[in-house]
């Protein structure tokens, strides 16, 4: 991808694992900006792997720009096997512009720039309906708590606030920030019991954040999984 200059974040599992939160993942997650040259780009690199794409929808525009995720396998001995997932458009997550703008840029011992989704862009886009989500969601934030909170910025105190969730975590930040707590205790409702330090309440507001997320997650994708089985008939 780099090579072909595709202009794509990394996200997904391999994401995880540069943020601190490892997690085996056999295939390569993307988010890339749509639009034709890039889209142009996007195929010669995939077929400099030897990419297949193995499910419904084809790689098109306006499947990107719907929401849909495009699915391909690589072939190349270099990467035999190895599944690639394309989106552009994520439920609850900005536009790519923005996305780019805020993304890490790491480089790789071999001198590869490799552009990844930002950690709260990553979060976002990690709130699914899908349960391995949610554990990797905690350690993500675990992980960058314990890698930050001897040089904590406001910034990085109000994300803590935003996102934590683990309770003793949580309550550890409430009590140490008390005044940026106050100002999230009105509207989540998991700081202001981490306030009281009541732990059942922190567990209960926690659970709740999740639900609304996986609801809202499966009404998002209702009408996508609908267009897709209706893709499946017209092949048929």
């Amino acid at each position: 991808m780099h090579v072909r200059r595709v202009r794509a974040l990394l996200m997904g599992g391999q994401a995880c694992v540069f943020y601190g939160a490892a997690e085996f993942s056999r295939g390569t997650d993307i988010a890339i900006v749509a639009d034709s040259a890039n889209l142009a780009r996007l195929r010669r690199a995939l077929a400099d792997l030897s990419a297949e794409c193995i499910a419904i929808p084809e790689l098109t525009l306006r499947h990107l720009r719907r929401g849909h995720a495009v699915q391909f396998r690589c072939m190349h001995p270099d990467a035999y096997r190895m599944r690639i997932d394309v989106m552009s458009r994520m439920r609850g997550v900005d536009d790519f512009p923005e996305l780019w703008r805020r993304r890490t840029t790491i480089v790789l011992p071999d001198g590869t720039r490799c552009d990844i989704m930002s950690l709260p862009d990553l979060l976002k886009a990690k709130k699914t309906q899908r349960d391995k989500d949610w554990p990797m969601i905690r350690r993500l934030i675990e992980a960058h708590y314990f890698g930050h909170r001897g040089r904590a910025t406001a910034a990085t105190v109000n994300f803590w606030l935003r996102e934590l969730r683990t309770p003793a975590l949580l309550r550890e930040v409430v009590l140490q920030h008390p005044r940026a707590a106050a100002r999230w205790s009105p509207t989540r409702a998991a700081v202001a019991a981490a306030a009281r330090d009541d732990s059942d309440a922190i567990g209960a507001a926690l659970a709740a954040e999740e639900l609304a997320e996986r609801r809202a997650d499966r009404e998002y994708w209702r009408p996508l999984i609908d267009e897709l089985a209706q893709m499946r008939r017209a092949r048929k």
